[in-house]
């Protein structure tokens, strides 16, 4: 049974915040709530479930103490991440320790997501010893809790070795009414308000269960109800909130070619298969007029800055195309190896990109002698070191400015804030799925995809080697997509924007305000609290 009633202070700072629930059911709560998580992402989707999924958790870490937060911080950690990211035992194909990646990336998070749970806990344990009010149950303990959550989910986004920033909360609202908040606040400020509502629902339902009776223990009614209202109007906000307008800057007509190659990293192939499928898929492009030609992560199998047969081929394309190319392929600059982009045209690499965040243990080996010491056989089977890259994620095509995020860097906020400020357009982000064909990987990605249209303001061209790949307008609403395992090309006017939404302007000051005014808050609130309750 919730035990929905405070523990009277017996003297000012001497409020003891009780747990909700004994420890078992907890744990039952937590797990519970990591799945339900998990179900508001694709491939189910069922995006009201986040709104389920945080309550849950919420319940579970009151009044815990340290330890026994992150013992159910670990099982909604656990619950969420081991069937969310379950593609990635996927990517070493039907290698025996292909179960490996999957167990070590869910446990990481799970660790992390554990070890940063207590702050939760923290801000329902000593806000209220500090204030008891209405005003402090209602509107600022919601507010610090949905803090800690968001600061929590920064942390694994930013560490270790650049982090992993998969499975944010917002994201889960790509085809949710209340998606255009990203607009106006960036992801994580759509983050932030979903657990401020769902934290001031459950302290709503708490206090309406305190103020049933007054002290002489006749029933008020009226007061029953007075802590839904701050919860209704941010649920009533937080729906009618329309998209943040940009400016139309005309159209850009885009072929968008998804060319079905071997390109899994343990796929077998012949040299320059994957190549020969991308222009088997491009050549109706011969006979239609387009501005831009797009192909995906890994389009071409050989490096065309190193080789002299595979640049006359892409330069003869471009040529017969009538437009540069936008591809991508692992290209060298002396003894260093990246994954790079490059705007290609009939005279050859007009511009590069490099992917900024490649991804650790997949395209290079942190810290190689310490894990070749201990999974030899593992590491050893990944040759490749990706260098990160350092320039511009930007490509001026002349009639637009495309903004570029390869695979994983779709999911960190640097790579499209630094877009938008040098001067993007429309995005066009270019991945390889292969290494996760039947999996929900691709479809994560493209809903992450989606809420980059809306929070930017932008058109997204989202295109994958193997599907599925997918034109979206600056409302995220899709506009053309292709299929899973099939060839195909997309032909699109897409539309231009300019102009900057609130949420990319606003977003970066949003996360700083919610990691570091959360820290300092609960150590402001330690301090104050301890000499309290010694006075």
């Amino acid at each position: 049974m919730v035990n929905t009633r405070f523990s009277p202070p017996a003297r000012p700072g001497a409020h003891v915040e009780r747990p909700l629930v004994p420890v078992w059911a907890a744990l039952a709560l937590a797990l519970a709530g990591g799945f339900a998580l998990d179900a508001a992402f694709p491939s189910l989707g069922w995006w009201p479930l986040a709104f389920v999924a945080v309550p849950l958790a919420l319940v579970s870490l009151v009044g815990r103490s340290v330890w026994g937060s992150m013992l159910v911080g670990a099982a909604f950690g656990a619950a969420f991440y081991f069937p969310h990211v379950s593609w990635s035992s996927q990517f070493l194909g039907d290698d025996p320790l292909g179960w490996v990646p999957w167990v070590a990336l869910a446990s990481a998070e799970t660790l992390l997501l554990a070890v940063f749970s207590p702050l939760i806990t923290l801000a329902y344990r000593w806000l209220p010893r500090w204030r008891d009010t209405a005003g402090a149950r209602l509107v600022l303990l919601p507010g610090l809790v949905a803090g800690a959550w968001v600061a929590r989910e920064l942390v694994l986004g930013s560490w270790p070795y650049g982090g992993f920033p998969w499975g944010r909360l917002g994201m889960s609202q790509s085809e949710s009414p209340i998606a255009p908040v990203a607009s106006w606040l960036g992801v994580s400020g759509l983050g932030f308000l979903m657990v401020a509502l769902c934290a001031g629902a459950v302290e709503a339902v708490r206090w309406a269960a305190r103020r049933t009776r007054d002290d002489d223990g006749r029933a008020r009614p009226a007061a029953q109800w007075v802590g839904a209202v701050p919860v209704a109007l941010l649920a009533v906000l937080m729906t009618v909130v329309p998209q943040f307008p940009t400016a139309d800057a005309g159209t850009l007509r885009v072929g968008a070619v998804q060319g079905n190659g071997p390109a899994a990293y343990a796929d077998e192939r012949a040299p320059r298969e994957v190549l020969r499928s991308q222009l088997a898929a491009s050549t109706p492009l011969e006979s239609e007029r387009v501005d831009v030609v797009v192909w995906p992560e890994g389009g071409v199998d050989s490096d065309p800055a190193a080789e002299p047969a595979t640049a006359r081929t892409l330069s003869a394309a471009a040529a017969s195309y009538g437009a540069p190319i936008v591809l991508n392929s692992a290209s060298a600059v002396g003894d260093r190896v990246y994954n790079t982009s490059f705007l290609w045209t009939e005279d050859g690499a007009a511009a590069t990109h490099a992917k900024r965040h490649p991804v650790p243990f997949g395209e290079y080996i942190p810290d190689r002698w310490l894990y070749g010491a201990i999974v030899p056989d593992l590491v050893n089977l990944l040759g490749r070191e990706y260098t990160p890259g350092d320039d511009s994620p930007v490509f001026d095509l002349g009639p637009a400015r495309a903004g570029l995020a390869i695979c994983f860097d779709v999911a960190f906020d640097d790579v499209i804030q630094e877009g938008v400020d040098d001067g993007a357009q429309l995005f066009m982000f270019q991945t390889n799925n292969a290494d996760f064909r039947g999996t929900d990987e691709n479809l994560q990605q493209r809903e992450i995809a989606r809420m980059r249209a809306i929070e930017t303001g932008r058109s997204v061209v989202n295109l994958s080697t193997t599907g599925t790949s997918q034109v979206f307008a600056p409302d995220g609403g899709m506009r053309q997509t292709l299929p899973f395992d099939e060839a195909g090309l997309m032909t699109a006017d897409v539309e231009l924007r300019d102009g900057r939404t609130a949420g990319t302007v606003l977003g970066p000051w949003v996360q700083g305000l919610a990691l570091w005014g959360t820290l300092v808050s609960l150590a402001v609130l330690a301090v104050r609290v301890r000499r309290r309750v010694i006075g």
